[in-house]
């Protein structure tokens, strides 16, 4: 299943993709489309994290969702769903990142490609040895855009870069999670853009400023459902810019999969509901590629199989 948060003018909410129309799980709930099984203190509608905080129920009640409105499609009978706004042409809205506002840090990985490593040793002309344990830094929740939204070249910086990266999302609290049961506490899976700024990252001694600036983590389209996805450790994946291809790659080639990712982070520390948690990026990257860095007017193209495509612009920052 494809996942989505979307807007309507101020009308905001979430989906699940059907082909090229969207199902808005708050209109279908509160139709004979879903179920009364959520227990609401305010009539508002939900969010993508309530939705994952109901776990397997959420995921199941939009399943049966889902194929009763494949089944009015099927039978040319969705007019009336289209009339009410229960179903709506994906062009039709504005697509947010799947988690437009995480609740804490998202965790992303430094390092986790060996092309990568290898180019970045070259570009400083020095040796650099593969990490012998994952390396974790964080972004902050205001970072995040979606997958269409532009990136702003912000003025604190002369250096901007991109880097593909598949991020896994948690469906299941953990701590101390067993390698053997990281996917079952992995809902599904998104794109991201680690935005960049190099010079930060060399001035500051550390990533998480570099890396932090306000657009610096686009993400989406969908967050596909593990199951749609399934094995999330062969995966091709590209960037390019301005129609250039500049990482190309697959998700076997991490240095550290993902159920080493996950089992490791969770070793004293909880992972929640919602956590976002990017992999690291191949080699290719603006500041070791001979086209070199991103410059306002660029447009960033990122796809990953299974998951789908986002396209970002860069502007300048007023």
């Amino acid at each position: 299943m494809k996942l989505l948060s979307f807007g309507v003018g101020d009308y905001t909410s979430i989906g699940a993709l059907i082909g090229d129309d969207v199902l808005d799980l708050n209109a279908a709930f509160n139709t004979s489309l879903g179920g009364a099984f959520i227990d609401r203190t305010e009539p508002c509608g939900f969010d993508m994290l309530f939705f994952l905080d109901l776990g397997d129920k959420g995921i199941d009640e939009a399943g049966k969702a889902l194929l009763k409105v494949e089944k009015l499609i099927g039978e040319g009978d969705a007019g009336d769903l289209r009339q009410e706004g229960v179903l709506r042409k994906v062009t039709d809205v504005r697509l947010l990142a799947p988690i437009p506002r995480p609740r804490k840090n998202m965790v992303c990985l430094g390092l986790n490609y060996a092309d990568h490593v290898a180019e970045g040793a070259r570009h400083r002309e020095q040796q650099r040895p593969l990490p012998q344990y994952p390396i974790y830094f964080t972004k902050p929740p205001s970072a995040v855009i979606g997958p269409y939204d532009d990136i702003v070249y912000p003025k604190a910086t002369e250096m901007l870069d991109y880097e593909v990266e598949l991020a896994l999302i948690i469906g299941k609290e953990g701590k101390y999670i067993q390698e053997e049961e990281v996917y079952d506490h992995i809902v599904g899976y998104t794109i991201f853009n680690d935005v960049s700024a190099r010079d930060l990252q060399r001035q500051h001694g550390q990533w998480y400023k570099g890396k932090s600036c306000d657009t610096f983590a686009p993400m989406g389209p969908y967050l596909v459902t593990s199951d749609e996805v399934g094995d999330s450790q062969n995966l091709d994946m590209w960037l390019k810019v301005n129609g250039e291809t500049r990482q190309n790659s697959n998700t076997e080639n991490m240095i550290f999969d993902i159920k080493k990712i996950v089992s490791t982070l969770s070793t004293g520390i909880t992972l929640e509901v919602g956590d976002v948690i990017a992999t690291g990026t191949p080699s290719g990257v603006g500041s070791a590629h001979p086209s070199g860095l991103l410059n306002v007017g660029d447009v960033v193209e990122i796809w990953i199989e299974k998951i789908g495509k986002i396209e970002n612009r860069v502007v300048g920052e007023n």
